[in-house]
């Protein structure tokens, strides 16, 4: 995948020096040393989350025009995507040639790209009354990250360093506010809506390039 997506990028930048990094941590030290003038970033990296990496890769080269990739258009990755620091979105599934060149001149002009789909799902989130974005504060959506994931109410205490008893309450106003009435409903609808998902078995490995 990121043998492809550097061949892709070299035709789309004609006489461009174009290079690429297994996982987040090398992505950050090659961008370090480069300074590229475009990043792509893959939201599904092996050692971190992409959009979590964004402020740190932002930090590192400040001039540089960083364009997210996924193959997930769920409507969590969707939210986190269109509401980031990116400076544009291309979607896997979808992703062309033209699309990729789309996206970088996009950004280099100062201008922010989304793919198709990510636009679909920008209107699709914007014009539904039930979506989480409407119903969940930012807190709320993070923690249900962490009860998507099938973690007792002590193990994410721990997590965000917060009482029992406080997780214990934001669980039951959490799915009080989605309509959901047990634990096993509350898993079913993050990995739905792609808070949390099951862990792939032999996946191609995502690239930051």
């Amino acid at each position: 995948m990121r043998e492809l997506l550097i061949k892709a990028c070299a035709e789309v930048m004609p006489g461009a020096v174009v290079t690429g990094a297994r996982t987040a941590a090398a992505g950050l030290e090659l961008c370090r040393a480069t300074q590229p003038d475009v990043v792509i970033l893959d939201l599904g990296l092996p050692d971190r989350d992409g959009l979590d990496v964004l402020d740190d890769l932002l930090a590192t080269c400040q001039a540089s025009k960083v364009i997210g990739i996924s193959g997930y258009t769920d409507e969590f990755t969707m939210h986190r995507a269109i509401h980031s620091r990116l400076h544009g979105f291309v979607d896997k599934n979808e992703q062309t040639s033209d699309h990729l060149a789309a996206a970088i001149h996009a950004a280099l002009r100062g201008e922010r790209y989304l793919s198709p789909a990510a636009d679909r799902a920008r209107l699709a989130q914007e014009n539904n009354p039930a979506a989480f974005d409407k119903l969940l504060s930012v807190r709320e959506q993070d923690l249900l990250r962490l009860f998507g994931r099938g973690l007792g109410n002590e193990e994410i205490a721990a997590i965000v360093n917060l009482s029992e008893p406080t997780v214990r309450n934001h669980r039951c106003r959490i799915m009080a506010k989605l309509g959901l009435r047990t634990s096993a409903e509350l898993i079913r609808y993050a990995l739905e809506k792609g808070f949390t998902r099951p862990e792939p078995t032999g996946r191609l490995e995502s690239r930051l390039v």
